[in-house]
């Protein structure tokens, strides 16, 4: 299994009514979330660990996930509300509003963190659910707690205006890198992590611990994929962009499976891969993140809809 842990949530997506109205059309969304839903989509034996509430919207991010066949025995319920992210799109990119305080996702705390089933094979961490209190110390310690036995993924996800303290998530995604089997950036993720430092050295001493691969992607220019045994540099797929919701999390999502699909979602193996080996899970992720901005909202394909 592969056991996605982070937030989940509703994203509040703007809307025009027919009379020209604007409103905010509700959808279950999160980082976390969504990678968990690509890979139930595409067929990963999948599961999801979040604190999740039993309000109305609660309701909603459970059955979507069962929709799209993920587990959830793993989710820590309260009475908590859902957290909420109001998104503006400025030309075609999301920009988000969180109203997060006291949430179900946001007070998981590390002495309610459930224990780990020995299926799980590897688990994915990271964007909103690292900087917050309590979450962000117990996603914190259970990736550290879990990484000698599992294959750990990161995907910091910045976002910038969410942070309060800059050096200390700084801090705690050099702390979990240093941990990660995979760590996934976008460009502008890896400079704002890099700081004044130059961004190739960055990449340099994630590699030098216990990091197999790191992944940069860039838009419509594609990824880069960096190994201790070079470079792998793939192509975006040409499509239509609606939005670009969910564009990284269903990357995420499509690397994972294609890893797990040719026997790589483990360390010793991932850390042996040349980078061709790398391609064609490199592929499947681009190819699942097209058809995901080629639709609104956060929507990625199932196993049938890929090429």
């Amino acid at each position: 299994m592969i056991l996605c842990c982070g937030e989940a949530l509703i994203d509040m997506l703007p809307r025009q009514l027919p009379g020209g109205e604007k409103v905010y059309l509700p959808v279950a969304g999160g980082a976390i979330f969504n990678t968990a839903i690509t890979l139930g989509r595409l067929g990963a034996k999948t599961g999801f660990l979040s604190g999740l509430s039993s309000d109305m919207f609660g309701d909603v991010l459970l059955e979507s996930l069962k929709a799209s066949d993920v587990d959830t025995s793993l989710c820590v319920l309260s009475e908590r509300p859902t957290t909420l992210a109001f998104v503006k799109l400025r030309a075609g990119n999301a920009e988000y509003r969180f109203y997060d305080e006291g949430s179900a996702g946001r007070m998981l705390s590390p002495e309610t963190t459930p224990d780990i089933p020995n299926d799980v094979l590897a688990m994915h961490f990271g964007a909103i659910s690292l900087i917050s209190e309590p979450c962000g110390s117990a996603y914190e310690s259970l990736a550290i707690r879990e990484a000698p036995r599992r294959l750990i993924s990161l995907d910091p996800n910045i976002r910038p205006g969410f942070i309060s303290d800059q050096e200390a998530h700084r801090a705690r995604i050099g702390r979990m890198a240093a941990i990660a089997d995979i760590v996934k950036v976008s460009h502008e993720d890896l400079g704002w992590l890099a700081g004044d430092a130059i961004q190739a050295a960055t990449i340099e001493r994630w590699l030098g611990g216990a990091t197999s691969v790191v992944i940069v992607t860039r838009g419509n220019e594609g990824a880069s994929l960096h190994t201790r045994h070079g470079t792998l540099l793939v192509a975006a797929k040409e499509t239509r962009v609606v939005d670009t919701v969910g564009a990284g999390d269903s990357f995420n999502g499509g690397f994972l499976h294609g890893l797990s699909c040719d026997g790589l979602l483990n360390k010793d193996a991932l850390s042996n891969a040349s980078p061709e080996m790398l391609r064609n899970a490199a592929e499947l992720a681009a190819s699942v993140a097209a058809i995901t901005i080629s639709r609104p909202g956060a929507n990625p394909p199932w196993a049938e809809e890929i090429a």
